[in-house]
């Protein structure tokens, strides 16, 4: 039966005792009474959690939750590395603690966002400039018009690279610049909403270096990783703590001819070669903006707290309230993302919650956050007063694990009471 789990469905062994296996920072976790809840609000999340966990599909998951801006879950379940499908029964198995960094993959995009924005509040861009007019090589191929505001927004017509780009461009940010300045657009000028997976955060990084002269690493150290006294949260993961990084395991039964034509026009690879990939030292040492940014579940949610915070994190100003407003201030129309195939609402940079029911849960049309590959959600809700991070080490593309997963955003979204119909209180606070 073990055999049959690991080499046809490709999931990781579960202990019995899943005691075992589980890290909770109790020094972090404040009584939930704290906040106006109950032990059972938090258990049921974490049930809910651990019902994904024993479908094998992610080797580790860490998730940090934030109400009214103290932590009440900071846990871990599960192992960063030596209990994927094909490591072997001797592989050293390293336990995930809330303390393991991930790579948030597409999850960074909306932090790469924020940071356009804030340059932008620092008067270095003006994201409704053309790119052009900062990296005036871009214009090649008629993209001349193309604005960082359509390239935040999935509108930049440039959503992959060439089909015959060999993955190792990706850490070679030179010949990445130069294949996207020679690309020829899809659409100019905004009217069609196509993902860029991975395109779109070489073009924002370029603009950084334009205009600060430094990398885009430099810019986030400044001003969000070091005043946040984050130990991670860089494009890549600094060489001292490769060790750390929790590593990524393709899980779940392999899709079939149709599903993987679809996989490799949207990543670029299939996802075999995706796993070889994002535990290659290369990619772990690149910067990618759209897709590499390496931190753990913690510092995700103090991210979107700072955010929620309007701005703020203790005493310091990351950025204005407008900012973050202007971050998250819906453009376009609900549309059919072709990743997800869900009815999407965006902002520039940012995918935004819905009604009924959206990506963060039912009722949650002020949330606003970013997934990553495939089921890495950081996000925060104003209406609930709420900063979330559940971060996983599994790529599975379909798998069992699809009903879990979504009742535990489910079962987040109705554990927070909505404290008030208008959220402009939580997102926009002056003071």
């Amino acid at each position: 039966m073990k055999l049959l789990r690991r080499n046809l469905f490709h999931l990781s062994d579960i202990p019995r005792d899943l005691d075992s296996v589980t890290t909770i920072d109790h020094k972090a976790e404040v009584d939930p009474r704290e906040v106006g809840l109950l032990e059972s609000d938090v258990e049921a999340i974490w049930d809910n959690i651990l019902r994904v966990y024993r479908t094998g599909v992610h080797p580790a998951i860490t998730i940090n939750i934030r109400h009214r801006g103290k932590v009440l879950m900071s846990r871990a379940i599960g192992h960063v590395r030596g209990n994927g499908p094909h490591d072997s029964p001797d592989s050293e198995k390293v336990l995930a603690t809330p303390e393991s960094p991930m790579c948030l993959y597409s999850t960074s995009k909306g932090i790469t966002a924020l940071l356009m924005h804030m340059l932008q509040e620092e008067g270095l861009i003006n994201v409704s400039d053309p790119v052009a007019f900062y990296a005036p090589e871009f214009a090649r191929k008629g993209k001349d018009n193309i604005t960082i505001h359509q390239i935040l927004a999935h509108r930049g017509g440039i959503p992959g690279l060439p089909k015959d780009a060999p993955i190792e461009t990706l850490w070679d940010e030179d010949q990445t610049w130069e294949l996207l300045c020679d690309a020829e657009p899809i659409v100019t000028d905004g009217s069609k909403l196509a993902y860029h997976a991975i395109t779109g955060g070489f073009v924002l990084e370029r603009v950084v270096r334009k205009v600060t002269g430094d990398n885009i690493n430099a810019y986030i150290t400044r001003k969000i990783r070091e005043p946040m006294g984050m130990k991670y949260f860089s494009y890549g993961i600094e060489p001292q703590y490769r060790d750390d990084l929790a590593l990524t395991y393709a899980t779940g039964p392999r899709p079939g001819p149709l599903l993987s034509r679809f996989i490799k026009r949207a990543l670029g690879t299939d996802i075999e070669t995706l796993e070889e990939v994002c535990n290659d030292p290369r990619f772990q040492d690149a910067i990618i903006p759209a897709g590499n940014l390496a931190g753990t579940a913690e510092e995700a949610s103090r991210f979107f707290q700072m955010m929620l915070n309007g701005g703020r994190w203790g005493r310091r100003r990351i950025c204005s309230a407008t900012t973050v407003a202007r971050a998250i201030q819906e453009f376009g129309t609900r549309t059919l993302d072709r990743t997800l195939f869900l009815p999407m609402r965006f902002s520039a940079g940012l995918m935004l919650g819905d009604e009924p029911v959206g990506v963060w849960g039912p009722h949650t049309r002020y949330a606003y956050g970013h997934i990553g590959l495939i089921n890495k959600f950081a996000w925060a809700d104003p209406q609930r007063d709420l900063s979330a991070a559940i971060l996983t080490s599994g790529i599975p593309v379909i798998a069992h694990h699809l009903g879990p997963m979504i009742g535990t955003l489910r079962t987040v979204a109705n554990t927070f009471p909505i404290l008030d119909k208008d959220p402009a209180p939580f997102t926009l606070q002056l003071g």
